[in-house]
């Protein structure tokens, strides 16, 4: 929902309300949807997929960044998209480990999904929700094509950088762990890039990153709340 997503958010203010999003969607209709079904089905979707509430630390992060680096947009939704949604975070190991060039089958994800929850879906509904799997992988810049999905490579900056490695500090990863995360892998970047990457999103200001040999340290101060900071620390 990347096309929703960024409307919705070109749409309100930085500072609005889980109800502002809300009422953006429904009552001023910024998505252009023909009836109030589709409005209240788009809202509660969006909703699922990224909260659009400042106090979740995901999306708070995710407005910050969206607005410094529009180029980062297709990653960054993707990145906090799989922080909420595990069938698509499920999906992620099979992508990332098909060639650049190769072709990702609807059928594929389908045996993925099916596999993780087995009989959930009917064959229909499996088939519906791998095709909708495959269009968030190909709106993110992994993927190319509309019939034939071809495994591509997607742009990376700096900003996706350093959401990638919130993401993993607040799923408990620290030092040089943050670099073998699920969301750095989500860079699809080779590890001398990804610090190249971190290295530069210090220099912007977004982290504090340091590294002396092997010894790797990332700290957030700009990003993580005091009370975010102090639950990581394990001190509230």
């Amino acid at each position: 929902m990347l096309a929703e997503l960024t409307a919705l958010l070109g749409a309100t203010r930085a500072d609005s309300t889980p109800n502002n999003y809300v009422a953006a969607c429904i009552e001023d209709n910024v998505l252009s949807k023909r009836t109030l079904v589709t409005r209240r089905t788009t809202a509660e979707r969006l909703r699922e997929l990224y909260a659009l509430d400042p106090g979740v630390t995901v999306f708070r992060l995710l407005r910050q960044f969206w607005s410094a680096d529009p180029e980062a947009r297709p990653l960054l939704a993707c990145l906090c998209a799989q922080a909420r949604d595990p069938l698509f975070r499920a999906t992620a190991d099979s992508v990332l480990a098909t060639k650049a060039g190769e072709v990702v089958t609807v059928d594929a994800l389908c045996r993925l999904v099916d596999g993780q929850e087995a009989g959930r879906f009917g064959a229909k509904t499996l088939r519906s929700v791998a095709q909708n799997l495959a269009s968030s992988w190909n709106q993110s810049g992994f993927l190319s094509g509309t019939k034939r999905k071809i495994r591509r490579r997607p742009v990376t900056t700096p900003t996706a950088a350093a959401y990638a490695l919130a993401l993993a500090a607040l799923a408990g990863a620290r030092g040089q762990f943050l670099f073998s995360s699920h969301w750095v892998r989500l860079l699809d970047s080779p590890h001398d890039l990804v610090l190249d990457l971190a290295r530069e999103a210090s220099r912007r200001g977004w982290i504090d990153f340091r590294a002396v040999g092997a010894v790797v340290e990332v700290k957030f101060p700009s990003l993580f709340t005091v009370r975010e900071q102090e639950v990581l620390r394990g001190t509230h």
